[in-house]
């Protein structure tokens, strides 16, 4: 876990590099905004990535992070657990470690074959090996593993919310925007009512506001903004 270094007032805030629409930015994003702490937002395009961000990060995907003390955390869900090292006013974190490792379990089979499966779903034109519905198959063997989860309980480790849900609904967010279509008449209400819950929230319409492209030589905006809007 990361200390949760306490930054003096007059201290730089950390900078956070970040996409708007980047599944994995949104959720260092939201962790961000329930941790109570406040960045410095580089919101900037994929397409013109800025020369500061990959010299921090060379492998210049986002998010990325700079702490004021220098370090750098270019993963999106070490700067989850940064964040709510510093505050987890909402208990994303539970302090069970049954609970724990079922947690980070399930993270894991979403960046791991689910990212897989949803990227070959919605970019299957680079991916000839295999039709579209192949590989939607092959990821709907993780929306099954949700929706039996969702079946008996409201959310996906517990009867609260917990850091799965907030790491993982990004991705299921994407899955079903690739053919919303198909996602709406699928065999999974209790994904569709959770996933709903999540996107209808105060919490992920600040996270996703369209706020303006930072450009180099400017100081970015405080992240979230002073009254939550």
């Amino acid at each position: 876990m990361f200390e949760p270094s306490k930054y003096p007032e007059e201290s730089p805030l950390p900078v956070l590099y970040s996409f708007r629409r980047c599944p994995y930015a949104i959720r260092a994003r939201m962790a961000i905004v329930s941790s109570g702490i406040t960045v410095e937002l580089r919101d900037i395009l994929l397409k013109d990535k800025p020369r500061d961000m990959v010299e921090a990060s060379p492998k210049a995907t986002v998010p990325v992070l700079k702490r004021p003390d220098g370090k750098v955390i270019d993963e999106s869900l070490d700067i989850m657990l940064w964040a709510l090292e510093h505050g987890d006013p909402e208990g994303w974190l539970p302090n069970d470690s049954s609970l724990e490792k079922d947690i980070f379990s399930l993270i894991a089979e979403n960046d791991g074959p689910f990212k897989s499966s949803l990227d070959r779903y919605k970019y299957h034109v680079r991916f000839p090996e295999k039709s579209r519905e192949e590989y939607r198959k092959s990821g709907e063997m993780f929306l099954e593993t949700l929706e039996q989860r969702l079946h008996t309980q409201p959310y996906l480790v517990t009867d609260r919310l917990t850091l799965a849900d907030m790491a993982i609904f990004p991705f299921i967010r994407q899955f079903a925007n690739s053919d919303i279509g198909w996602f709406e008449e699928a065999p999974y209400p209790n994904l569709r009512r959770w996933l709903d819950e999540r996107l209808m929230s105060r919490q992920f319409r600040n996270v996703m506001k369209k706020r303006e492209i930072w450009k180099e030589g400017t100081t970015g905006m405080p992240f979230p903004e002073a009254d939550g809007s």
